[in-house]
């Protein structure tokens, strides 16, 4: 047998084995925790997994797996596993077909798990008891690797263990992150920290850390990074930051990662090469050529470009009277040699669209069905507006069959209370996905319409940064979490997830564990209802989305102020999309279009969002609107200081100092809350008229009071 620390001594920079244990837990290990076994009878069935059996010429992928396996044998039990040449009793073996052969009469159904899947198998090799992790690929043992010992951390029983037969394969193909990191270090919508790219030191500096980050991603099966914001730079296709691009790639690599740029529309213009950005100008076409060359030439499995253009004022085809199939194609011409994609947003609104700015993105796209050229993805944010607390799903994804549509979520919390309010985003991603677009064909739900494009995708906004717990809290990890495991599968419900995060991430304790999932499954529905219950959407305050600005009116954009969502008045609230309004319904499939078209039939939870509403309706509680209204509100704060509670009594359960980070934030959530309802209701209340229904308190201020408070440091600006 031979030590795996030597094989890997190589690559110990590179892939580090396990850290010494910290007596204290700061979140930076996520849910990849690895810690010592409180179940004997796992940790010493676990102990006979003492020698792993790899490939002949392993790659540094597989040696990335293997590292992995001895990272978490180690941490979970304290013994060393070591590397073996035939299989032992409880070895671990990895199989692919290249050594498939020499293990006979082993036969694995390798056929059906593509070049990602993975198959978890007690057996008997050679009259020896046995795990085996296979693949068709070296990517695939790796997500297998990081499969099992995901089963190790969480609450399953020794004989569950010697008796896995488990198959996975990923039902969306590109499952991507996208950053929103600018060159300087500062990160638009971000709220932990920095950037994690240390662009300043970049290429000659491999921070360790971007070897974690590859490791917390591979283990969901992330397999994909845009580096850069989408309000881009021209300088990221310059050719010191192409160097820097290629560093990451090269550390990415071996956990299966591509890496992609967003790239600005204008940049031949910009970087001072041409006096045009035409697409369909020869010179246009031939500069984004020659520039894709240029990439390859540094990252051989470069993944593509990201393009945000003709939208919030960045520059695009439109400008020179071209629709965006002419951009995209043009782009993807330029790749279409070395393999490359485009991800063209969807992300489109503009002052001068009378109508709605919902309806917008549906009326741009809709007529270039068809029309994009094949390694083109049409990214699609998951709802009409603005990654809002609760939308209706995009009209796009029942309209376009004939183009492949990457569904984009949010994962840091622009609108959900930046890092330090508790929302888990995994019931919104799971409503997205499960929505029913009544699209005719093979499936209908949002998670079908994307599986079923000819490069299927799901795009994330990321919430990572420089802090230590990397997402700025450690609640906010989970929504890193779920995101992929959804993007692997979007059939998995959002509940299942959350156990399987807690329970690596916090406790394997049942009661516990169920404590913490109850906590994440409420907190998600309690934002919505101290921020903007019953349909009501992108109330912000300007600019930095910190806290309530429903009275905001002033902006030169109509479309950026709250009052053109709201739409109260001394009659009623809300956004009229029927027929009678902006009829963005009509985007809609007929079978929705005509339920949610009368407000009886609408889900009370988009009411407001489809129509104009009089406050004396009577919803089907037998309130009022008005009486709802402040009810939704009352019952957010009061959830949230329910969500206050139940963590004290944690206390016993979890480490000090995650335990005292979660509870200092949550007071801070609960004043927010306080805050958000208080300013909201004294609006609303202003316009109506209303006296506060009997039994709830009124604002503690007054409106002017709240219409004061400025935020001009608020985080993530960018």
């Amino acid at each position: 047998m031979t030590t795996i620390l030597a094989v890997l001594a190589p690559l110990m920079l590179a892939l580090p084995a396990n850290p010494a244990q910290p007596l204290l837990e700061d979140g930076y290990d996520l849910w990849l925790r690895y810690r010592r076994m409180g179940d004997a009878a796992k940790a010493d069935a676990l102990s006979r997994s003492n020698s792993i059996v790899m490939p002949a010429a392993p790659s540094l992928t597989t040696l990335a797996a293997v590292a992995e396996l001895h990272r978490g044998i180690e941490g979970m039990t304290g013994k060393v596993p070591s590397l073996a040449k035939a299989p032992e009793e409880g070895a671990l073996v990895l199989v692919t077909p290249a050594n498939l052969r020499s293990l006979a009469p082993l036969t694995l159904p390798l056929e059906g798990l593509g070049k990602e899947g993975y198959l978890l198998r007690s057996t008997r090799i050679d009259g020896q008891k046995v795990t085996v992790i296979a693949a068709n690929t070296d990517i695939g043992l790796l997500y297998g690797a990081f499969a099992w010992l995901r089963k190790l951390q969480m609450r399953t029983s020794p004989q569950a263990l010697d008796q896995l037969d488990e198959r996975s394969v990923p039902k969306i193909q590109l499952r991507m992150l996208n950053h929103w990191d600018n060159l300087d270090r500062s990160v638009e919508r971000g709220y932990a920290g920095e950037s994690i790219w240390d662009w300043w030191t970049l290429p000659d500096n491999k921070n360790p850390h971007y070897v974690d980050y590859a490791r917390a991603n591979a283990s969901l099966g992330i397999n994909g990074v845009s580096l850069n914001n989408v309000n881009a730079k021209a300088d990221i296709l310059t050719a010191p930051w192409i160097a820097k691009a290629a560093a990451l790639a090269s550390v990415l690599r071996p956990y299966g990662i591509k890496v992609y740029l967003s790239v600005r529309f204008s940049a031949p213009v910009e970087l001072g090469q041409l006096e045009t950005a035409d697409p369909l100008e020869p010179a246009v076409a031939a500069w984004w050529k020659a520039k894709a060359d240029e990439i390859y030439r540094a990252i051989p499995d470069f993944g593509g470009f990201l393009v945000k253009a003709n939208s919030e004022g960045q520059p695009g085809p439109e400008d020179y009277k071209r629709s965006h199939a002419d951009g995209a194609n043009m782009l993807a011409k330029a790749l279409t040699s070395h393999g490359g994609i485009v991800l063209w947003r969807a992300f489109v609104y503009s002052q001068h669209d009378p109508k709605d700015r919902a309806a917008q993105a549906y009326d741009d796209f809709k007529p270039l069905d068809g029309k994009f050229a094949s390694n083109v993805i049409v990214q699609v944010k998951n709802g009409p507006i603005d990654f809002q607390p609760r939308e209706p799903f995009h009209p796009l994804f029942g309209a376009m069959p004939s183009t492949p549509l990457a569904l984009e979520f949010q994962i840091t919390k622009e609108y959900l209370g930046f890092a330090t309010h508790l929302a888990y985003l995994g019931p919104l991603f799971e409503e997205v996905l499960q929505s029913n677009t009544c699209r005719k064909g093979a499936g209908t739900t949002v998670a079908k319409v994307i599986e079923q494009g000819r490069i299927s995708a799901m795009a994330g906004v990321a919430n990572i940064g420089s802090a230590r717990n990397w997402s700025g809290s450690h609640f906010d990890q989970a929504n890193w979490y779920v995101f992929g495991r959804l993007a692997w599968d979007p059939d998995v419900s959002s509940k299942t997830i959350a156990r399987e995060w807690v329970e690596q991430t916090f406790s394997t304790d049942s009661r516990t564990v169920d404590a913490i999932v109850d906590m994440m499954m409420m907190s998600r529905e309690a934002v919505v209802d101290y921020m903007m219950p019953l349909g009501l959407h992108h109330l912000f305050d300007t600019g930095h989305h910190y806290g309530p600005g429903p009275w905001v009116s002033n902006l030169k954009r109509p479309e950026w102020n709250p009052t053109y969502y709201h739409r109260a008045d001394k009659d009623g609230i809300g956004f009229d999309r029927t027929a009678k309004g902006s009829n963005a319904i009509a985007q809609y499939a007929p079978e929705l279009s005509a339920q949610w078209a009368d407000p009886h039939t609408t889900p009370e939870k988009f009411l407001l969002w489809f129509h104009h509403v009089r406050w004396d309706y009577t919803m089907a509680s037998g309130r009022s609107l008005w009486q709802e209204l402040i009810a939704h509100y009352d019952g957010g704060v009061a959830a949230v200081a329910d969500l206050r509670v139940r963590w004290g009594r944690l206390k016993d359960a979890i480490d000090s100092q995650r335990y005292a980070e979660v509870a200092a934030f949550l007071a801070v959530q609960e004043r927010e809350a306080i805050w958000w309802r208080d300013a909201s209701i004294a609006y609303f209340q202003s316009i109506s008229g209303l006296p506060m229904p009997t039994g709830s308190r009124p604002p503690a201020h007054s409106l002017e009071e709240y219409k004061s408070r400025q935020f001009p440091f608020a985080p993530g600006r960018g």
